[in-house]
This record gives structure tokens, sequence and C-alpha cells, in this order.
């Protein structure tokens, strides 16, 4: 029979264990009670008592489905640039979504980070670094250009912007109106596992560097379709390339729903173009834990059913139609931003008057490079 626990000074302890009557569990007894006790002096939790959380027959994600109106994130966006100014401290003027199910942090998934950022005219963001991965989508504007290890990148309305991380970054606005966009990084993903470093920089970027070329550096050196500098031997993780234009990416999914109108077998499903943003160094996901694709949707069209391990952050760049997030639906339009939580289904329908352009960022080279990647699509 075990001893009576010896009281000490300790504080009281975070296991909380109540001996319950029912399926696979131990009767409840005095003695169940004594031995439940022992363990929380020790901070032992037996398996018993946890299996249904720690193993459930499927995903049971800890987030929940939502949808953030653009309308609304740029008035309130704006209001901040009237109010909060950029510099140290700060750092950034990024408004992060987060998640209701998630206790306020600011993390729109257990994963990722979604947030939109907010440049006022003649502002500079001033330079850091930090390990997390990122990028930055931009749904409307032009004038901002984002300057990575010295190289300014042009920032325009349908580009993807990929960072790898721990490179020095700083933004500048050369132009007269605000400029808005989404800022998708791991965030969450490097909280949760401990791994985060962060470092200031400069407080000022260069004369030099505020030029604003047309193509950057690693454009001029990586965005060729196909061609990969022999000079550049080394195959990188990440992506080198640090602008992806709309005008390639447009061209990309038109020539798809042609190619599909044609009757070539082209599309994911009938009226549904789908892209990934990919290294052209190797051919993988742009960056070690976000995927980032394109997907078009033609006027009328409804994509099938899908749901994988791993959560979705979506975008609609263009157009409006409905979209399906498990148990909700949603009317969507130009700017709007929506969560899809791990293995819960996902569908989009294009209106019929004018076709879904939707931006998608997702968790899913993590899942993959740990082995526990699954999908299932329905018709």
């Amino acid at each position: 029979m075990l001893q009576p626990l010896t009281p000490d000074d300790s504080p009281p302890s975070p296991v909380q264990l109540k001996a319950v009557a029912g399926p696979g569990q131990p009767e409840p007894t005095p003695a169940l009670d004594a031995l439940y006790r022992g363990f929380e002096q020790e901070l032992l939790v037996p398996l018993w008592t946890e299996i249904g959380g720690l193993m459930p027959r499927q995903p049971r994600s800890q987030a929940l489905p939502h949808l953030w109106r653009w309308d609304r994130l740029k008035a309130l966006a704006a209001e901040a640039g009237r109010i909060v100014p950029v510099g140290r401290g700060g750092e950034r003027r990024a408004i992060a979504l987060a998640n209701p199910a998630l206790g306020g942090r600011p993390f729109a998934t257990p994963t990722l980070w979604a947030a939109i950022q907010y440049l006022m005219p003649g502002e500079d963001a001033p330079e850091h670094r930090h390990t997390q991965h990122a990028f930055r989508f931009v749904v409307e504007g032009e004038g901002v250009w984002t300057v990575v290890n010295g190289d300014a990148v042009r920032m325009s309305r349908g580009d993807f912007l990929p960072q790898a991380g721990w490179h020095w970054h700083a933004h500048h606005n050369a132009a007269s109106q605000p400029m808005a966009w989404i800022d998708g990084l791991d965030i969450p993903f490097s909280y949760y596992t401990e791994s985060q470093f962060f470092e200031v920089g400069r407080e000022r970027i260069s004369a030099a560097e505020k030029t604003t070329p047309e193509r950057s550096r690693a454009e001029r050196l990586w965005g060729h379709p196909g061609l990969r500098p022999v000079s550049q031997a080394d195959a990188p993780t990440a992506t080198p390339l640090l602008a992806y234009r709309w005008v390639d990416t447009d061209r990309a999914l038109a020539d798809q729903l042609a190619l599909e109108a044609e009757g070539h077998a082209a599309t994911v499903s009938p009226g549904h173009a789908a892209v990934r943003f990919a290294n052209p160094a190797n051919g993988r996901d742009v960056l070690p834990t976000i995927r980032a694709e394109m997907h078009r949707l033609r006027a009328g069209a409804r994509s099938l059913p899908r749901r994988e391990v791993g959560s979705s952050v979506f975008q609609v760049f263009e157009g409006a139609g409905t979209v399906t997030v498990g148990e909700r639906t949603w009317t969507v339009s130009r700017g709007d931003l929506f969560v899809v939580p791990s293995w819960v289904s996902f569908s989009a329908t294009a209106s019929d008057q004018a076709g879904l352009d939707l931006f998608r960022f997702s968790d899913s080279p993590i899942f993959e490079a740990l082995h526990a990647h699954r999908q299932e699509t329905t018709a």
C-alpha cells in the first residue's frame, strides 16, 4: 500500500488527476485516488487518462476556421499608420491574425503567422534578421521596395516575395501613397520548437540600397525559366529568387485553363488551375517550412473538397465566390483572408460572373519532412 505523502513546501502541482469511471478506465477507489495523488506530486501523467486527446483517431486541430475581411483589416492598418510609428522596438507595423481558438496569441494557425503590414509614404522599416522563414504577398499597391542583403526588390500587386531565414532585410516606401501587403512566417512553429533567433541591424539603409531597379540582382541571376546559373554550384534549401512576378503567375494559370479548353490534361480538376512556387535551384518548395501556391477557378467552377494534415492560410487575390471550410461557408471577395485548420475539408466555388484567384500558403513541407503528411480529395 502506498504510504501517505509527506507534506513539503513545494508549490501546488500543475498535474491534476481525477478518477472517473468509464470505458478503459480503472475503477475509482481510495487506492486509485492515492495513486493519482502520488502521480501529481511527482509530476507524472498516466497515458490511460490522456490517450483520447494525445492519440485521437484523426487530427483534431486546436485552430478554428475563421475569416478576416480585407476592407476592415486595411482600415485598421491605415489608422495604425496614422498613430503608430515604425522603428526600433516594434520594428514593423505588422498586425497579425489571431485565430479565435488559440488563446489570443498572434497565430493564424498552430504553425503559421499571417499579418497585414502597412508602410506610409517615405517611411523606412529598419533592418533586422531572424531565423524564421518569411514571405510577402502583395494583393494591391505599388511603390515599396524590400532590401534583402543589400538587394533592392520591387513589390507590386500579385508579386510573391519569399525570404529565407537569417537574411538581413529592410523596407522603404518610395511612393506618395501608403502600401499594405501580407506577411507570412513560421513564427508559431519556431516558437513552439524554441528555435528562434533575432538580431537588429542598421537603423538606416544606404542611399545606394534605396535605388528602385525594375529587376533585383536575384531576379537577374535566377529569374529565367528552366535555366540555372552555372556559377552557383550549391543548391540552397530555400529559394535564392527573391521575387516571383504576377505576370508569370498569371500567364501560367491562364495557359492551364486554355489547355484544358483545348482538351488537354492540364488542371487539378475541371476549371481549377494551380501552380506552386518552387525553388529554381532544386524544384522543391520555396522555403523549408512553407509551401506557397496560386489557384484559379474559372467562373462557375468548384474545386474538389480536400483535407490534409497541416494548416493553410488563403487570401483572395481577385474575383469572388464562396468557400467552405468544415461546417463554415463564406462569400469572399478581393483581399479577404481565411484559415483552413489541419484535416478540415476545404472547397471553393467561383461566382458565375467572375473567376476566383486564391493565394495559399501552408506548413506542408514540415509534415512531409517528418513523413507525417496525408491528404484526401473527394469528388
